[in-house]
């Protein structure tokens, strides 16, 4: 449970959560992704709470006084138990699953989510996890993800060329905050040009 949550309060400060990596690739929360590959992580319950967090966010982006006994009531969740409560326990998942995080008073509130994490993704049924795939490898080929991708794949040429493995490679990666398939893929495609330049320069010595 949130430190800004332990005490008993009629409103929360929420705030967006700005993070340049993931507003650039990732999903907003009313998405057809976050419908189909979250909401079993998730749960419902902090899917649509979530959501409507984004939405008071785009109405005041600066920020706003969430009532918490309002909004649980709107949702149709109950605030009996405290802490504990069926409401309560959804603000946390949203922690849990860092989509949003304590920060003083507030609540920093994610706009949009990353796609799932290689843990995430195999607790969903095969199905899904066969379609989550077909649908990363299409977007990869989108605009806003290849000009991602070309720097991310800069990034991880230059660890590489100063002696880096490609494992290292993709934990620094991650560690600076890209995603992790653009990390992974980048640092794939880092070490075969690294040893495709290596190769090539042994043919031109010979």
């Amino acid at each position: 449970m949130p430190a800004i949550l332990s005490a008993p309060a009629e409103t929360l400060t929420i705030r967006p959560w700005p993070d340049k990596v993931i507003d650039t690739l990732g999903h907003d929360p009313r998405s057809a992704y976050v419908e189909t590959f979250w909401l079993g992580v998730l749960g419902p319950s902090t899917t649509w709470l979530l959501r409507r967090l984004v939405s008071d966010l785009e109405r005041e982006p600066g920020g706003f006084e969430l009532a918490l006994g309002d909004t649980a009531r709107a949702l149709g969740l109950g605030m009996r138990g405290g802490r504990h409560s069926p409401f309560m326990r959804a603000l946390t998942r949203l922690v849990q699953f860092e989509v949003a995080q304590p920060h003083g008073a507030s609540l920093l509130v994610r706009r949009k989510v990353p796609p799932l994490t290689r843990r995430q993704l195999a607790r969903l049924p095969a199905a899904l996890q066969a379609e989550h795939l077909r649908l990363q490898q299409a977007e990869l080929e989108r605009p806003p993800f290849e000009e991602m991708r070309q720097r991310t794949r800069r990034l991880a040429l230059s660890l590489i060329e100063v002696g880096e493995d490609i494992q290292s490679t993709e934990r620094n990666l991650l560690r600076w905050g890209y995603h992790p398939a653009l990390s992974r893929e980048a640092a794939a495609w880092a070490w075969q040009r690294h040893q495709e330049e290596d190769l090539a320069k042994g043919d031109d010595a010979a």
